[in-house]
C-alpha cells in the first residue's frame, strides 16, 4: 500500500496529518448543530454542504477502493460519510417540510442518481487502470468546481475592505490542509489526489494574503446587494477530507415591523426596529 508502506514514511506521516485536520474540520460544523438541537430549528441554514460533503467522501472512498493503495483516504472518507449522515439526520428532524422535501430531493439526485451513473459509467466504460484514470479525473473536476465557491467572500471582502467574512483561522486550515494533502498525493505520486490542492493552497494563501491587508483597514459600506436585499445564501468553504465542499448559511431574516412600531411611528415616537445581525462566517475541504 502506498500510502502505508514502509518505503513511504514521509506519506504516510502526510496522509496521517491530513486525516487529523480533515477529521477536526468534519466537525467544525458541531456549534450550528447544537444551536439547532437547542432551539429545535434549522435556522434557515441549508443542507445543501452536508450533502454535498457526503457525496464528496463517497466518491473518494470508490476511489481510493479501486486504486486499492488509499487506505488513508479510506478511513476519513468513511469518518466523514458517518458525520455527514449524522448531521443530515438531525437537519431533517427540525427543518420545516418545504425544507427537508429540498434535503430529499438533493439526496437523491446528487447522491443516488449522480453518484451512480459514475459508478454505472465507470464500470460499463473502462476496466482496471482506465476505471482509476476516469475515475481519478472525475474527482479532480469536482474538486475544481467547489474551490471556485470562496470567490464570492473573496470579493466581498475586497468589496467592504472588511475580513468579518473571512476568519483566518479557517483560511489557515484550508492552506495547512491542501499543503498536507497535496505532498502525500506528490509523495505516492498520485496526481489526481495532488492537483487539486494547488489550487487549495492558492486560495489560502489569496485569503490570508486579504486577512492580513484589511484586518486594520477602515470598512466601506457593503454594496447594494449586500447591505440592501440580503443574499441568498453565504458560500463557506471548508477542508473536509480529500475534497472541498461548501458550506451555506443562510442569513437570518429581517425581522418586519411589528404592530407596536407602526403605532409608535404614526404617533410620532421614535423606535428602532431591530434587524438580526447576519452571521457570515468562511468555512472548506479538501484533500
Amino acid at each position: 500500500m502506498g500510502g502505508l508502506s514502509l518505503q513511504h514514511p514521509w506519506a504516510f506521516a502526510f496522509g496521517l496529518l491530513g486525516n487529523v485536520i480533515s477529521f477536526m474540520t468534519y466537525l467544525a460544523p458541531l456549534p450550528t448543530f447544537y444551536r439547532i438541537y437547542r432551539s429545535k430549528s434549522t435556522q434557515g441554514f441549508q443542507s445543501v454542504p452536508y450533502v454535498v460533503a457526503l457525496f464528496s467522501a463517497m466518491l473518494w472512498i470508490y476511489y481510493a477502493l479501486l486504486k486499492s493503495d488509499e487506505l488513508l483516504l479510506i478511513t476519513i472518507n468513511s469518518a466523514g460519510c458517518v458525520i455527514e449522515a449524522i448531521y443530515i439526520v438531525m437537519y431533517l428532524a427540525y427543518a420545516p417540510k418545504q425544507a427537508k422535501m429540498f434535503t430529499a430531493k438533493i439526496l437523491l439526485l446528487l447522491n443516488v442518481g449522480v453518484f451512480g451513473l459514475i459508478l454505472l459509467l465507470t464500470l460499463l466504460l473502462a476496466g482496471g487502470e482506465k476505471r482509476v484514470v476516469m475515475l481519478g479525473w472525475v474527482c479532480v473536476g469536482f474538486s475544481v468546481s467547489v474551490f471556485v465557491a470562496p470567490l464570492s467572500v473573496i470579493r466581498l471582502v475586497v468589496r467592504t475592505r472588511s475580513v468579518e467574512f473571512m476568519p483566518f483561522s479557517l483560511s489557515l486550515s484550508l492552506t495547512a490542509s491542501a499543503v498536507v494533502w497535496f505532498l502525500y498525493g506528490l509523495l505516492i505520486k498520485d496526481k489526481y489526489v495532488a492537483l487539486p490542492n494547488i489550487l487549495g493552497f492558492a486560495f489560502g494563501v489569496i485569503q490570508m494574503g486579504l486577512y492580513a491587508l484589511y484586518c486594520n483597514a477602515t470598512t466601506r459600506q457593503a454594496p447594494k446587494e449586500v447591505d440592501g436585499p440580503l443574499p441568498e445564501h453565504v458560500i463557506n468553504v471548508a477542508k473536509l477530507g480529500p475534497m472541498a465542499t461548501i458550506e451555506l448559511n443562510m442569513p437570518a431574516a429581517v425581522q418586519p415591523p411589528t404592530k407596536e412600531n407602526i403605532v409608535a411611528c404614526a404617533s410620532g415616537e421614535s423606535k428602532e426596529i431591530s434587524v438580526e445581525k447576519v452571521d457570515m462566517a468562511t468555512n472548506v475541504e479538501h484533500v
